[in-house]
């Protein structure tokens, strides 16, 4: 059980049905700073070993400041490690998303000792953009193409949504990057024609960075060209968060965040292998694997 994902009303209730009897708002603040203390110690835990494959995003959480009711933003990062098992790297209150809340992120999770990192994988965020190659300089940026599709299909009719959406998947339907630019070329003359001028130069500034996977192994390719791995952790989060309304404080919001992802990393979630690694890492063995299976 995490406190820190329990209100004072919970642990009351908790205690009563367990010893018959209500804690006290002291014990339970001792209880809450303690369980604080364990789930901080975890999320600015050391890292070790390589992690290839990195996916970010922002959650965004409401708190209460001044008065008002504003959002706060909790930065989130998770990694495919060289075994294959996704870990959650970590999470810090990102405030709005900016230039500076990305590269203290991006540089917090590599003092902890980050490395090895090939592929970030996200929303488009031009503060995140331009802070990788300066964290992370051998590094290269994937655009989830699910947001992508999403950025179209707002300028995009809703009655000519469904034919959107078939041209724009054929494109990462295609069996290499210059296959993929060529289709990307025809979907755009297809969009003017539908006289979806902006949908189709959507497609063209913003097809390039939806096609960096296509340089990584193809038995990686479904999973290294959307955010999923991460989107579903962040629904999760949501669904935790959601009867609270605003959080006090941005630390609050944080705490409950972690004490959710803890909790998520010490299930099946994971340990169990998430790809074949010996894809990226040792490509001739794992090409002989894939001739004899």
């Amino acid at each position: 059980m995490y406190l820190a994902d329990v209100s004072v009303r919970g642990v009351e209730d908790i205690t009563e049905a367990l010893w018959g009897m209500k804690a006290s708002p002291g014990t339970i603040s001792n209880l809450n700073k303690k369980a604080y203390e364990h789930i901080e110690t975890w999320r600015t835990r050391p890292l070790s070993g390589d992690y290839p494959y990195v996916y970010v995003d922002g959650v965004y959480l409401k708190r209460s400041w001044g008065g008002e009711i504003q959002n706060v933003s909790v930065l989130v990062a998770i990694g495919i490690s060289q075994d294959g098992c996704r870990d959650i790297l970590g999470a810090a209150e990102g405030m709005k998303e900016d230039r500076e809340s990305w590269r203290s992120f991006f540089v917090w999770l590599k003092e902890r000792g980050l490395t090895g990192v090939r592929l970030v994988i996200g929303d488009k965020n031009l503060g995140m953009l331009e802070t990788i190659p300066e964290v992370f300089p051998d590094a290269r940026y994937q655009r989830c193409t699910v947001h992508f599709y999403r950025n179209i299909f707002s300028v995009t009719p809703r009655n000519k949504m469904k034919t959107a959406a078939l041209m724009l998947k054929a494109i990462h339907a295609q069996e290499s990057k210059e296959a993929a630019r060529e289709k990307a070329i025809q979907v755009a003359e297809k969009l003017r024609l539908m006289k979806l001028a902006k949908a189709a130069k959507k497609v063209e500034d913003g097809i390039e960075e939806t096609l960096t996977y296509m340089d990584y192994p193809t038995q990686h390719w479904s999973q290294i060209r959307t955010n999923n791995a991460i989107e579903r952790l962040n629904r999760e989060i949501k669904r935790r968060t959601r009867a609270i309304g605003a959080f006090p404080d941005g630390q609050s919001a944080l705490m409950l965040v972690c004490a959710r992802l803890r909790h998520v990393a010490a299930t099946s979630w994971g340990g169990r292998r998430y790809m074949n690694m010996d894809h990226l890492l040792k490509p001739e063995e794992g090409q002989l694997s894939d001739m004899i299976s």
